[in-house]
């Protein structure tokens, strides 16, 4: 397996080394680290996961909640256990990888049977809120020269290109749509190299420069894709999951909370997180600032 950078996997580790404030004991750690009265909000080493957990983070706020940040921990794998412990309240998630983490074998891949499935399959003290329509679709990304030069449209249609090459984050290797899963579904045999920026200016360089063919971490919301003239490759068997966004939350969060969560996710559009994604790509604003713009505009907080 070649690898591009392992970034992203030192951060992970060191977002879990977070020191806590004025002596007290790290929140991640638990063994009651974390204040009473106080929500923990946690967020993925992802840009727009991180942008959504400040505008729960600074909603909550705006209501009296005091709110502690635990932002870009990393990936699944690592942040996972954290909310299991209880040592983080909330967190925005993609309801069909996350299904797929807690219950490997589900064949649920539209929005209602995923729903369904993962109210059953959380662990005790957890719940999915409402999830909004935004959708943020894990995507196999070609360049338009590449799918034009093997006439591609599908995923199916990169069966037989040898020496395949696809970039992504080294959790793609174990997920059901990762190397075998392609092979299951498809016939696609690929070459994984890692890239652990989850589809960030890493991978569309190396996916621009050639030296991936194919890119499966530029999630379908990111304004990368049309800037690039990228193609997304369809997914006719459906071995990605639809991937609505909703907060995740334990019971340590009380029904006003909750009603403040679900009056997000009422809100939160596709075209809106296109919207919040160009911000922070584009323009290279900081979280804190999109998340307050976009509350305002939507009336939940001034």
């Amino acid at each position: 397996m070649k690898s591009l950078t392992r970034a992203a996997a030192c951060a992970g580790v060191l977002a879990l080394s977070l020191a806590a404030c004025g002596g007290q004991e790290d929140p991640l750690t638990g063994s009651n680290g974390k204040d009473t009265g106080t929500i923990v909000i946690g967020s993925q080493q992802y840009y727009s996961n991180t942008i959504i957990a400040e505008i729960y983070a600074q909603a909550l706020e705006s209501e009296g909640y005091t709110v502690q940040r635990e932002f870009e921990i990393g990936q699944r794998e690592v942040y996972a256990s954290e909310l299991e412990d209880g040592n983080i309240d909330v967190f925005p998630e993609y309801e069909g990888s996350l299904l797929q983490y807690f219950d490997p074998d589900t064949t649920a891949t539209s929005a209602e049977d995923i729903e369904n499935e993962l109210a059953e399959a959380l662990p005790e003290g957890l719940t999915a809120l409402d999830r909004a329509d935004a959708t943020d679709q894990n995507a196999l990304v070609v360049t338009k020269d590449f799918a034009e030069e093997h006439n591609l449209k599908e995923i199916g249609d990169l069966a037989g290109i040898d020496g395949l090459v696809v970039g992504a984050n080294p959790e793609f290797e174990k997920r059901p749509y990762g190397p075998e899963g392609l092979r299951d579904a498809y016939g696609v045999e690929v070459e994984l190299q890692t890239i652990d920026d989850s589809g960030g200016p890493l991978t569309v360089k190396a996916l621009n420069d050639g030296e991936i063919d194919v890119a499966a971490n530029i999630f379908t919301s990111s304004p990368s894709i049309a800037s690039n003239d990228f193609v997304v490759l369809e997914d006719p068997e459906q071995i990605v999951p639809e991937e609505h966004i909703a907060p995740i939350v334990s019971d340590a969060v009380d029904t006003r909370a909750r009603d403040i969560l679900n009056e997000i996710s009422a809100k939160l559009d596709q075209d809106q997180l296109l919207v919040l994604n160009t911000r922070s790509v584009e323009e290279q604003a900081v979280p804190e600032v999109i998340a307050a713009d976009w509350l305002a505009d939507q009336g939940i907080a001034d």
